[in-house]
C-alpha cells in the first residue's frame, strides 16, 4: 500500500468545502441547464433540443409525421443525456393544446387528455413541428445565434433559438430549480405583439402602459380570472397571484336549474373534479346537487351539475368555488435565465429582452446575407471579366498544363482572385450565350441593390425597427387568435382607500424623521376651566419640525437629495397617541442607503394648476406640473435629472397664489424673480439656471415660494446672527441673475445657513454642529434691512456653528381656556404669561374643535 501513493501529490481538502463546491456546481447545472427557461427564446434546454432535433430531421409542418421514439432517440443521443421518459414527457406537453397556448409540436396519436390520461408510448405516437414552431427556428442557418458544443463535444447545438415569437410569455413555463422556481402563465399572442409594437415606438413604456394591450394571462383552457390585483402586481414586480374560476352557464330544466361548466381553470383535471363534486354531494358537504355527469365531446368541455328543485344556483356555485378546483390560484413568478443568470423580471423587462434578441438576430442575419451577397457579387464580377475577354480566357486555359496553372495564369492576367478564377474554370460553355450573359448582368444588378439595402439596414436603427415591425405583424396576421380567458373585477379587491374614512388627521414630523398621525378628535376643546398640553414625546436631540392637518386620503411627497420623489398616503402613517414618538420615515418608504429626505410636502390632490418647484445646490431650478406626479409608485420616480456634482436642496409647491421665487446662497446672495420666469418641464429634465454665483465656491442653501411682498423672511447665519426682513426689500430681478445682498457677512456672522418665512405663531429651532438645539421665539427677533448683518439670535461657541434651522410649534406650556374660549398660558411657576387666541395651541384647538362643522359640511 505504501508504494501505491509513491511519487503522487496528495492534496488535503476539507469535506465541507468539497461538498459546498460540488453542490454549487450541481445547483448551477440544474438552474441553467435544466429547470429554467431562457428569457430570450422562452425555452428550457430540453424543449430547445427537441425542436432542434426535429429541425435536423427536417420535420416541418408540411412533411410526413415521424415516430416520437425516433425524435426522442435523436435528442438523448445527440444533445440531452438524460432519461428518455423526461424527454418524451416534454415533447408530449409541447403537443397538448390544453397545456400550451400555441403548441410547438403537431402530434398524431394519443397525447393525453384534460382528464389526466397519459399519452401513449412513444413507439405508438408520431410528431412533427407546427407552423408556429417553424417561426421559432426561422433563420437558424444564417448564423443568427451562437452554437455551443453538445455534452460530449462531438456536435454543436444552438445556445438559444432565433425565435420570431415571444415564446416565454406566449406558452409560459414552470420549473423548480435549486432555491428558486419559475411559474409563468400563457398569454395571448396578439396582445403580446401589440405590446411589443408599442414598445418599439415607446421604449420607456412601463407596465401600466403595456397593460393597455396585454389584459392578463390567457390560458389555453379558458376560464375566468377573478380580479386584477394579482395581474398588476405580477407585471410590476414579477410576482403575483391570480384566481382562476371555471366558466359556466345556467340552464333551466323541469323547474330546476342546471349548472353547466364550459371551461376549466388551467391545469385542473376534469375527471378528478367531477369525482370530487360527486363525493361532496354524496357526503352532503355541498347541499343542493342532485347529479353530476360529464357530457364533454370533441367539440369541448361540458360538465353538467343538476341541482335540486329548491337549490339556488349561486349558493351552490359559491360552495363549489370554495371547496373544489373550480377556483384555483395561480402564483405567478416571472423568473428566467438571462446571460446565464436567473432573475425575476417585470413585464417591460421581459418584452425588452425579446426585442433586444430580435434586433441581434436581424443584425446577424443581415450581416450573413450581406457577406453572402458580396461573395456572389465578387464571383459575378469575375465572370463578367471572363465574358468580356472570352477568347483570351479560352486561350489561357488551353495553354495551361493543369487547373492550378490555369488559375494562376488567369489571376495574374486579369487581376482575379483565386475564387473568381475557380468560378471561371467551373463555368459551363452554356453560360457563353447572349441570353445567359443578360441573366448574369441582371443578377449582378439585383445583388448590388440587395447589398445597398442590407448596408442601409445595418446603418439605420429606424430601418431595423421597421423590419421587426413587419415580421411581428406577419406573425400576428398568421397566428393570432381571440382571447380565451376572460377577466372580471373582484369585489374583494376594492382599494383599501375606499374603505378608510377620509377624515382630518394631525400629522407631526420631527427633525430626525419620525412621523405619526393623530385623529383630530384627540385635540377637541377641553371643558372650560380645564388644563392640558399639546405634547409629543421626542428624543432629547429631536423636535417637531412639521405640524399640519391633513385628511387620511391626502398624499405626502418626499423629495430626496438625489432627485427621487416618493409618496406616502396619510392613512399609511401609523396612528399614535398625542404623546407617541411616531415611526421613522425610512421604514415607510423605500429609500436607498445614501439618500436623504430634503423636503416633505403634503397635498390633497395633484391639480394641474399647481407646480412642484425643485431647487438644487448648484443653482438650478425646475418647475414641474404637480399632475406629473399623480401616478403613485412604491419605488418612487426620478423627479429631476441632476449633474454628478449636484443635489436637491429643497422643494416647494407653487399654487395659483404664488407670485415669486426666492433663492438664497451660502455667501449671502439672494435672487427674487417672478414665478412665470420659469416654465413647466417634464419629470426627466434638468431644469434651468435660477441664480448665477458671483464666486465659484458659492452654493444654494435654501429657497422659497412667496405669495406676496408683505411677507417677512427670517435669515440666519452660522454664528447665530439673524434678522427679519420684508420681501419687498429684495429687489425684483430676472431669473439667472446674481441677485442682491441678502445679509452682510463677516467672520463674526459666518455664511448663511437658511431662511424661513416668518410665522408669529411658531418658534424657530436652530441645530448646531455639536448637536446642540436652541429654540427661539421669532417675536424676539427684530426687523432689519436687507444689507445688514442682523442681530445675535443665539450665542454659539467658537468651535460650534449653526448647521440648520426650522420652524416648529410653540414650546409646550400648560394652557387653560377662559370663559370666552381664549387660551391662557402659564409658566413653570404657575403665573399667567399670555392670554390670547393666536398661539399654536389655540389655532389647533380652533381647527380641531371645528370637527363638527367639517362633518356638517360633508353631510351637506
Amino acid at each position: 500500500m505504501e508504494n501505491l501513493f509513491e511519487n503522487q501529490d496528495i492534496i488535503n481538502v476539507k469535506l465541507e468545502d468539497s461538498v459546498k463546491a460540488s453542490y454549487l456546481d450541481y445547483s448551477m447545472s440544474v438552474i441553467i441547464g435544466r429547470a429554467l427557461p431562457d428569457a430570450k427564446d422562452g425555452l428550457k434546454p430540453v424543449h430547445r433540443r427537441i425542436l432542434y432535433a426535429m429541425h435536423d430531421l427536417n420535420l416541418t409542418s408540411k412533411v410526413a409525421y415521424k415516430k416520437s421514439a425516433r425524435i426522442v432517440g435523436d435528442v438523448i443521443g445527440k444533445y440531452h443525456p438524460h432519461g428518455d421518459t423526461s424527454v418524451y414527457d416534454a415533447l408530449v406537453r409541447m403537443a397538448q393544446s390544453f397545456s400550451m397556448r400555441a403548441p410547438l409540436v403537431d402530434g398524431q396519436g394519443n397525447f393525453g387528455s384534460v382528464d389526466g390520461d397519459s399519452a401513449a408510448a412513444m413507439r405508438y405516437t408520431e410528431a412533427r413541428m407546427t407552423r408556429i414552431a417553424e417561426e421559432v427556428l426561422r433563420d437558424l442557418d444564417k448564423d443568427t445565434v451562437n452554437f455551443v458544443p453538445n455534452y460530449d463535444d462531438t456536435m454543436k447545438e444552438p445556445a438559444v433559438l432565433p425565435t420570431r415569437v415571444p415564446t416565454l410569455l406566449l406558452n409560459g413555463s414552470e420549473g423548480i430549480a435549486v432555491g428558486m422556481a419559475t411559474k409563468i402563465p400563457p398569454h395571448n399572442l396578439g396582445e403580446l405583439l401589440d405590446a411589443i409594437l408599442h414598445l418599439i415606438d415607446n421604449p420607456s413604456s412601463e407596465a401600466i402602459d403595456l397593460m393597455e394591450f396585454i389584459q392578463g394571462p390567457d390560458f389555453p383552457t379558458g376560464g375566468t380570472i377573478f380580479g386584477r390585483r394579482g395581474i398588476i402586481d405580477a407585471y410590476n414586480t414579477g410576482r403575483g397571484r391570480v384566481r382562476i374560476r371555471a366558466k359556466h352557464h345556467i340552464e333551466s330544466k323541469a323547474k330546476k336549474d342546471v349548472v353547466v361548466i364550459d371551461e376549466l381553470p388551467y391545469q385542473v383535471n376534469k375527471a378528478r373534479l367531477i369525482e370530487l363534486i360527486a363525493n361532496l354531494a354524496k357526503d352532503k358537504q355541498i347541499e343542493g346537487i342532485a347529479e353530476v355527469r360529464d357530457e364533454s365531446d370533441r367539440d369541448g368541455i361540458r360538465v353538467v351539475i343538476e341541482l335540486k328543485k329548491d337549490a339556488m344556483a349561486e349558493i351552490v356555485l359559491n360552495n363549489l368555488y370554495k371547496s373544489t378546483p373550480m377556483e384555483t390560484t395561480f402564483g405567478i413568478i416571472l423568473l428566467a435565465v438571462y446571460n446565464k443568470e436567473p432573475k425575476v423580471f417585470n413585464l417591460p423587462e421581459i418584452l425588452n429582452i425579446f426585442l433586444s434578441h430580435r434586433k441581434t438576430v436581424i443584425i446577424r442575419r443581415t450581416i450573413f446575407d450581406l457577406e453572402k451577397a458580396k461573395a456572389r457579387a465578387h464571383i459575378l464580377e469575375g465572370l463578367k471579366i471572363a465574358l468580356d475577354n472570352i477568347d483570351e480566357v479560352v486561350k489561357i486555359i488551353r495553354a495551361s498544363a493543369n487547373d492550378t496553372e490555369a488559375k494562376d495564369n488567369l489571376s495574374s492576367r486579369f487581376g482575379l482572385s483565386s475564387i473568381q478564377s475557380q468560378a471561371i474554370l467551373d463555368m459551363r460553355l452554356g453560360r457563353l450565350t447572349g441570353l445567359q450573359r443578360d441573366k448574369l448582368e441582371a443578377e449582378y444588378a439585383e445583388l448590388m441593390l440587395l447589398i445597398a439595402e442590407l448596408e442601409a439596414i445595418l446603418r439605420s436603427e429606424e430601418k431595423l425597427n421597421e423590419i421587426i415591425k413587419e415580421e411581428l405583424n406577419e406573425i400576428k396576421e398568421k397566428f393570432s387568435t381571440p382571447r380565451k380567458t376572460e377577466i372580471e373585477d373582484s369585489y374583494d379587491e376594492i382599494d383599501i382607500e375606499d374603505l378608510i374614512p377620509n377624515e382630518p388627521m394631525v400629522v407631526t414630523i420631527t427633525h430626525n424623521g419620525y412621523v405619526k398621525r393623530v385623529p383630530i378628535k384627540s385635540y377637541e376643546r377641553q371643558k372650560r376651566g380645564g388644563k392640558g398640553k399639546v405634547a409629543v414625546t421626542t428624543h432629547d436631540d429631536d423636535f417637531i419640525e412639521r405640524f399640519f392637518v391633513s385628511n387620511t386620503h391626502d398624499t405626502l411627497m418626499f423629495v430626496t437629495n438625489m432627485g427621487q420623489l416618493y409618496w406616502l398616503k396619510v392613512y399609511k402613517i401609523p396612528e399614535g397617541s398625542r404623546t407617541a414618538k411616531g415611526k421613522a420615515v425610512v421604514n415607510l418608504i423605500n429609500l436607498r442607503a445614501d439618500e436623504k429626505i430634503m423636503a416633505i410636502i403634503p397635498t390633497p390632490d395633484f391639480d394641474e394648476s399647481k407646480s412642484l418647484v425643485f431647487f438644487t445646490r448648484n443653482g438650478v431650478i425646475k418647475r414641474t406640473s404637480l399632475n406629473e406626479f399623480s401616478n403613485i409608485r412604491s419605488n418612487g420616480v426620478r423627479a429631476i435629472v441632476l449633474d454628478d456634482t449636484d443635489e436637491i436642496v429643497t422643494a416647494k409647491i407653487a399654487d395659483v397664489q404664488t407670485q415669486y421665487i426666492m433663492i438664497f446662497t451660502s455667501l449671502g446672495q439672494c435672487i427674487r424673480f417672478e414665478l412665470e420666469k420659469t416654465r413647466d418641464q417634464g419629470r426627466s429634465t434638468r431644469g434651468v439656471r435660477g441664480i448665477k454665483f458671483k464666486i465659484d465656491t458659492d452654493i444654494v442653501v435654501d429657497a422659497d415660494v412667496i405669495d406676496n411682498e408683505e411677507q417677512e423672511i427670517l435669515t440666519v447665519s452660522e454664528k447665530g446672527i439673524g434678522k427679519r426682513t420684508t420681501i419687498e426689500e429684495y429687489r425684483l430681478t430676472n431669473r439667472a441673475g446674481s441677485g442682491v445682498i441678502a445679509m452682510k457677512l463677516s467672520p463674526k456672522t459666518g455664511n448663511i445657513v437658511g431662511e424661513v418665512l416668518v410665522d408669529d405663531t411658531q418658534d424657530l429651532m436652530l441645530l448646531t454642529s455639536i448637536g446642540k438645539m436652541i429654540r427661539v421665539d421669532v417675536n424676539t427677533i427684530r426687523k432689519a434691512g436687507r444689507n445688514t448683518s442682523g442681530v445675535i439670535i443665539v450665542n454659539v461657541d467658537s468651535n460650534d456653528k449653526v448647521v440648520s434651522i426650522a420652524k416648529c410649534p410653540k414650546e409646550d406650556e400648560e394652557i387653560e381656556l377662559d370663559e370666552n374660549g381664549n387660551v391662557i398660558r402659564y409658566n413653570e411657576d404657575g403665573e399667567v404669561i399670555e392670554t390670547n387666541s393666536s398661539n399654536e395651541e389655540k389655532n389647533l384647538i380652533d381647527i380641531l374643535d371645528s370637527n363638527d362643522n367639517l362633518k356638517k359640511g360633508e353631510e351637506e
